[in-house]
């Protein structure tokens, strides 16, 4: 047994709690999947979109628009944020001594005059753009229960949208998370 458990240890593969293994067992029973609108505002569509294409692309279900022939339902929310973060800050020395003298009546002239005047100032202001996008999504079978799920951000590619990253992320995990199911057949 104890060789088992260091094999296991040396291998990289943790143990799998009952529930576990048998989410993993279904979801290699799962062909056909239909991705449902995602909750969270205007850009969840988008989101939506790109988990679809990215899912397509992984070859690991077939995708179907028709929620009546899936297999399974990919349920969630998501939400894709632009906006402008500013930046400002203001730094600022001065010093300021005037001297002088007066006139006398009757006497023409004047007394001496002196002044100094030190001074620095220096302030910045910035404008950063940001993206940030984040997904939690579930993979339901036709009995309603959670057979897999992920929760997935990004701050933005630099090549690439935020959305897109998250999708990627999700279905990445995804495929990790049915090859280990395939391993343990």
């Amino acid at each position: 047994m104890l060789i088992i458990a260091l094999l296991v240890q040396l291998a990289g593969l943790a143990p799998v709690s009952p529930i576990e293994r048998d989410c993993l067992r279904q979801l290699l029973t799962v062909r056909r999947v239909y991705v449902d609108r995602l909750n969270g505002g205007e850009t969840a569509e988008q989101m939506r979109d790109m988990i679809i294409n990215s899912l397509q692309n992984s070859r690991l279900f077939l995708i179907t628009e028709n929620q009546d022939r899936a297999d399974a339902v990919f349920r969630g929310s998501a939400e894709d944020l632009v906006f402008s973060e500013q930046h400002s800050s203001s730094e600022g020395i001065n010093a300021h001594l005037n001297a002088g003298t007066g006139r006398s009546s009757g006497r023409s002239g004047a007394g001496p005059y002196g002044g100094v005047g030190v001074g620095e100032n220096e302030s910045m202001h910035s404008t950063e753009r940001r993206h940030e996008a984040s997904a939690s999504v579930r993979l339901v079978n036709k009995d309603g229960d959670v057979i897999w799920s992920a929760t997935e951000e990004s701050t933005g590619g630099k090549y690439r949208g935020a959305s897109a990253e998250v999708a990627d992320k999700i279905t990445s995990k995804l495929s990790e998370d049915y090859s280990k199911a395939r391993k343990m057949q």
